[in-house]
């Protein structure tokens, strides 16, 4: 990923590349190392991570706007694309809420979020063990290569508000997964090629509910 492109998906946030990038260099230098004892992202991704894991979540950015403030990522993981946004938003009043179970995972994030001074709050439970009340209402949702469409539905409906949407990484199987999750919830989607995967895409959803024959 070149300094270009980190320019052009931050253009409108007061940050300078450089500086998102020295951040990106950071977190990286603490992926690579807790990557030795905790599995965080695939191996074979590792060595492309500035194009596979963080051009891949900075794209998102496109997709926000300056009156997006509450972010809320279901199975954070490794921080992916979680993380990299909150880097690109850092001195902004924009605040992360990862949803994380795995307790090693909290650690890697809470770590991360600390070192770089990032808005970030980590929840160590399972999203189906928490509720709005503890996150407020997200003014968008994010997800990466965490559970198909139509269990992903399920899991957002409880936080969802009037402004909700969610911006999703999908693969090639996301066609299938639309038409499975047409069956029981009612969404609008627009569907974006992904910049990064030249078979994935990213779903942004809104008006989400439950159909009522469902």
């Amino acid at each position: 990923m070149t300094l270009a492109a980190i320019e052009a998906y931050t253009a409108h946030f007061a940050r300078s590349a450089m500086d998102v990038v020295a951040d990106l260099e950071s977190y990286s230098n603490l992926l690579h190392r807790w990557q030795k004892v905790q599995n965080l992202v695939s191996r074979e991704t590792l060595a492309q991570i500035w194009t596979r894991h963080f051009a891949d979540s900075l794209q998102i950015l496109q997709l926000t706007t300056t009156d997006d403030h509450l972010f809320l990522d279901f199975g954070s993981g490794g921080g992916f694309p979680a993380l990299p946004l909150a880097i690109a938003s850092k001195g902004s009043d924009r605040h992360f809420i990862l949803v994380e179970p795995n307790a090693r995972k909290v650690s890697f994030l809470r770590t991360v979020a600390r070192e770089l001074g990032l808005n970030v709050t980590v929840i160590g439970r399972r999203s189906d063990e928490i509720d709005s009340r503890e996150t407020g209402i997200p003014d968008v949702i994010t997800s990466r290569a965490l559970a198909p469409l139509p269990l992903l539905c399920g899991w957002m409906a409880p936080f969802w508000g009037p402004e909700t949407r969610a911006v999703l990484h999908k693969g090639r199987e996301h066609v299938e997964e639309l038409t499975q999750a047409d069956a029981h919830w009612h969404k609008d989607v627009l569907i974006k090629p992904s910049d990064t995967d030249p078979g994935g895409v990213i779903l942004t959803i809104t008006n989400l509910h439950r159909n009522s024959v469902s």
